[in-house]
């Protein structure tokens, strides 16, 4: 017969034990805001990081490079997005080492994203993100997003987080097909200025990518202008049932 010892060494050595599941995210960053303009994509996103509901972290890059001719932005736990980050970066290495001429576009890397988050759904482990993935390939540009489960769709106009609330009646109203590059970075900045007055979670520090033919371009950080003398703003109770 095992001893009392030796059984509790052998349950601490067993797989079980050392299975985990991420049960709440840590360190999170908010709304990401992509659309597609004339000649491809704009995704803007703030700099913040919050542990729990203190912003930690002021200069968290949440947008990211992926390839050759694809962009993803990433709302959620950081932790995961670097994990994710880490599959695509294989992915294109395995991708490159072909050395066939071709290269993973904006398509086959959404494809990919939604069998990833699927699958860790599926597993009771979900990646915790909601991921914007744009590009251009041969003239043709794309624009889609995934959910931490698997739920994904494409369209012309993305948010994600708070921003999926209060930024998409803006796109709604102002987006169509023919927006100069002058113009859907000034349209972005407007959600982004909105989303910095109503959401706690997001930082006045901004980055705004754009995909082309060309490549990738991602901004260096800015601060957008910002006015807090609103009536509102400064007696947000008044007229308030019960208020003093």
């Amino acid at each position: 017969m095992e001893s009392n010892s030796e059984t509790k060494q052998h349950s601490l050595l067993s797989s079980e034990s050392g299975i985990q599941r991420t049960q709440y995210p840590y360190v999170t960053g908010s709304s990401v805001v992509a659309l597609k303009y004339k000649d491809g994509i704009l995704m803007a996103a703030d700099m913040g990081g919050s542990y729990g509901s203190t912003l930690r972290y002021k200069s968290v890059e949440r947008i990211k490079p992926v390839g050759k001719h694809s962009l993803i932005g990433a709302s959620g736990e950081i932790s995961d997005f670097q994990e994710i980050m880490r599959y695509l970066d294989e992915q294109v290495l395995n991708d490159h080492m072909w050395d066939d001429g071709n290269s993973l576009g904006p398509k086959e890397i959404h494809s990919y994203l939604t069998r990833v988050m699927y699958n860790r759904r599926n597993k009771f482990d979900p990646l915790w993100n909601t991921l914007i993935l744009g590009g251009v390939k041969k003239g043709q540009k794309f624009l889609g997003m995934v959910t931490m489960i698997g739920v994904n769709f494409e369209e012309n106009h993305i948010a994600t987080g708070f921003g999926n609330h209060m930024a998409q009646p803006i796109l709604r109203a102002e987006w169509h097909e023919n927006l100069t590059f002058e113009e859907g970075v000034a349209l972005l900045e407007k959600c982004m200025r909105v989303l910095l007055y109503r959401d706690r979670s997001a930082v006045n520090k901004f980055q705004i990518a754009k995909i082309t033919e060309e490549g990738v371009t991602i901004s260096q950080p800015y601060a957008l202008k910002t006015f807090w003398g609103f009536q509102a703003f400064e007696n947000p109770t008044a007229g308030a049932e019960g208020s003093w």
